[in-house]
């Protein structure tokens, strides 16, 4: 198994792209928590800041987990649908012929490739909202040991995304069929859904097991939740519930897409 295990990490780190998602990533991430700390330190009609500066690591330094999760995501997906679309899969299974462990060990060769896409996102998103509350003299609050489990909790978000994201190639093995349904999703289906059943009662409570929603309360909070998309999971259910849907979707693409005839 360590041998399979070394080679499915070698296939992450053997392209360039990752590290070019990642950069793109890291910059993404920087820009848009600027944005929100910004956010949280413009004045409100000279009442005081627009959004409470105490929320601030919930709100900015999540940033990553909350809005960047995709990138990690988008790596597993390609880790499987990759292959798939490059024919490399053929060798892999011969190689391998138990399905099954070669989809449990690209899914534990994710773990490394999705801590190192949560750093990268957590500290460009931690540096760029911090430097800007501090610019508007507003407290970045990076002496607190809340902030830090924040920031920690965010990194451990993100290296889930990338795992879940390989458990969804293993079915959607169609390269451009999984990209555009994991961006649409991600980016605008369950953002949506997320606002829209905040505005209910029952909503709120169906609202917080949805995979971002999941993410989010791994990561201890998000601007979906500063801004009343509803109540999060304690961590270790939104641990449960992320790892969930891991579990679910590989389990579709063994019994689905991974017991066809490959050629």
């Amino acid at each position: 198994m360590s041998a399979l295990l070394v080679s499915e990490y070698r296939k992450f780190v053997s392209t360039r792209m990752w590290w070019v998602l990642l950069l793109i990533m890291a910059a993404y991430m920087a820009v848009t928590a600027a944005a929100l700390g910004f956010a949280v330190g413009a004045p409100n009609g000279g009442s005081g800041p627009v959004l409470d500066p105490t929320h601030a690591p919930e709100l900015v330094y999540t940033t990553a987990a909350s809005v960047g999760y995709a990138f990690p995501a988008l790596i597993g997906v390609l880790a499987v649908a990759g292959e798939f679309r490059h024919g490399t899969i053929t060798p892999t299974f011969l190689a391998t012929p138990q399905r099954g462990r070669v989809l449990v060990a690209k899914m534990l060769a994710a773990i490394p490739m999705g801590l190192a896409y949560g750093a990268a996102g957590t500290a460009a998103s931690t540096l760029a909202g911090a430097l800007t509350l501090h610019a508007q003299s507003v407290d970045p609050l990076l002496g607190a040991g809340h902030t830090w489990q924040i920031i920690v909790r965010s990194v451990l978000a993100m290296a889930l995304w990338l795992v879940v994201g390989v458990a969804l190639g293993s079915f959607l093995t169609n390269q451009v069929a999984a990209i555009v349904t994991l961006l649409v999703f991600t980016q605008f289906v369950e953002p949506l859904a997320r606002m829209a059943l905040g505005q209910t009662s029952w909503g709120s409570s169906v609202g917080q097991y949805l995979p971002g929603a999941a993410g989010d309360a791994v990561a201890g909070g998000s601007m979906y939740s500063a801004l009343g998309s509803g109540a999060l999971l304690p961590l270790w259910a939104g641990f449960l519930v992320l790892l969930g849907y891991a579990v679910i979707f590989a389990l579709i693409g063994r019994f689905t897409t991974l017991r066809k005839d490959i050629s």
